[in-house]
């Protein structure tokens, strides 16, 4: 095989890794589109509806980390595959359900399946382009699929559900999933991992899994029952418990599930610590911004999805064609900062959208902005959370990039959601109109998610450090004493 066939095939086989990402990144918003559908043909009461998409984010949110680990032992081409498999699978469950309980079943399923495939991802991704510059444009490409993929998700579930029915939101991810299955058995190339004795702490992965879980089964009641009821405080300290008895766990034994070198990291701990910040922020962004488009400018899904579209467009052309070039330029850490600010200033600016607003004078200049922002930070971001991981570790770390935005999107709607409602509720009372109270509290939200933004930048100022090579700075670092070294094959 020669040299210019073996690069066509990785390019190839990144294609192939984004494509079983982006179906899994799509059907969060698709299925938020889709459950006023839902909610009739199954007959879903308003509370029970929250579980089509609490069943998925509880499984989801609690598997990725040992998914990502996981790989790092059994291989990570297997655990992408098998995840594949699994998220496929249920999807055809979800399109052919008939009934609320066969529904929501079939959306657990669906989450173990995406937090296996999704979990490593990025670990394949910075083993198969070791190079710093392709390495930055592959991060670039994986980027924007991870970024992006929400607001395609707004447009795309508006379509189906409108043009056929909100079964097709389930039905189209069965051919995309066998198509990527296929691809990349055939183009990924399969790497032994360090084999299940290097971390089979079976008793550790309970307590890891189960204390995710719980943590996200105790946000997700937040928006229902309130901060203070005894559920929500009551889960979330035993969420907290399961959790520290776990880090201490892994302090202990001989071949840990989680080795703890990873987080002394300043780079791993910095830049995870800056995306929960960053994603809590952006809710106020796609979730409260796509209800001001509903709710005050009667937008329907079909139209909110298209209003995020020159957002999406600008993300894409700045992940996809500048990423690479402008970090290998300036720095993943200066660009960071500087398009943290962009999304800073976009929230800000969603902060005075009028209840009669014109969508070009008012919001087309913010998704713009909010674009080149997030088209630029995510790659940023992916990039300093992987460069202090060794590459015993790839796993691990990618499924921790991918559990921090599942923790802060949980944490960031119902913290958002509430300071809304709140905010509401106190202009009803002196006297505001429906509209300008429901208004009132959405902007309340984008300035709570603006200043995390600003906690964010100061984050990242402090704790990030440059990385002389931007792309790949721990990949190819010798293992620490003891730690076993990746075999490729």
């Amino acid at each position: 095989m020669t040299a210019a066939t073996t690069d066509r095939t990785r390019w190839l086989a990144l294609y192939v890794l984004c494509a079983g990402v982006l179906m899994i990144v799509l059907d969060a918003t698709v299925v938020n589109v889709a459950l006023p559908s839902i909610q009739d043909d199954l007959g879903f009461s308003q509370t029970s509806l929250a579980w089509v998409v609490n069943a998925y984010l509880i499984a989801f949110g609690g598997l990725l980390l040992l998914g990502g680990r996981i790989g790092d032992l059994v291989g990570h081409r297997r655990i992408f595959l098998i995840g594949l498999t699994v998220f496929t699978a249920a999807s055809l469950l979800c399109a052919l359900s008939q009934t609320q309980g066969m529904l929501i079943a079939a959306r657990f399923v669906q989450g173990i399946g995406g937090a296996l495939a999704s979990a490593v991802v990025l670990g394949m991704i910075m083993m198969m382009f070791p190079e710093p510059r392709e390495q930055a444009k592959a991060i670039g490409v994986y980027g924007f699929v991870a970024s992006a993929g929400g607001s395609i998700g707004l447009l795309l579930g508006g379509v189906l559900t409108e043009s056929i029915s909100w079964h097709w939101i389930f039905f189209i991810n069965v051919p995309i999933g066998v198509a990527a299955g296929l691809l990349a058995r055939r183009l990924v190339a399969a790497r032994p991992g360090l084999g299940l004795g290097a971390g089979a702490d079976l008793p550790g992965a309970g307590l890891m899994t189960s204390g995710l879980m719980i943590g996200v089964y105790a946000i997700l009641q937040v928006s229902e029952k309130g901060w203070t009821s005894g559920e929500v405080l009551g889960l979330g300290a035993l969420s907290l418990v399961l959790v520290t008895a776990f880090v201490l766990r892994q302090a202990r034994v001989a071949n840990p599930l989680m080795p703890l070198r990873l987080f002394r990291s300043r780079n791993v701990a910095g830049a995870n610590l800056v995306l929960i910040l960053l994603v809590v922020g952006m809710f106020g962004m796609f979730f409260l911004g796509a209800l001001y488009l509903q709710r005050i400018l009667g937008y329907d899904p079909l139209e909110v999805g298209l209003a995020f579209l020159p957002g999406t467009i600008v993300m894409g052309a700045m992940s996809l064609y500048l990423s690479g070039p402008v970090t290998m330029r300036f720095g993943a850490k200066r660009v960071l900062v500087v398009c943290l600010a962009a999304m800073g200033g976009a929230m800000l600016l969603f902060a005075r959208t009028p209840v009669d607003g014109n969508y070009v004078v008012d919001l087309l200049p913010i998704m713009l902005l909010f674009g080149f922002g997030a088209g630029l930070s995510f790659p940023s971001l992916m990039q300093l959370a992987m460069s202090g991981a060794a590459p015993s570790d790839m796993g691990l770390a990618s499924g921790l990039v991918n559990t921090s935005p599942q923790v802060g999107g949980a944490v960031g709607l119902a913290v958002l959601a509430t300071i809304a409602s709140d905010r509401t509720d106190a202009l009803l009372s002196n006297g505001h109109s429906a509209m300008s109270a429901l208004n009132g509290g959405f902007h309340t939200a984008y300035l709570v998610g603006a200043a995390l933004v600003v906690v964010a930048i100061a984050t990242a100022i402090a704790l990030l450090e440059p990385v002389a090579h931007p792309a790949m700075a721990g990949a190819h670092a010798p293992a620490q004493a003891g730690e076993p070294a990746y075999s490729e094959a």
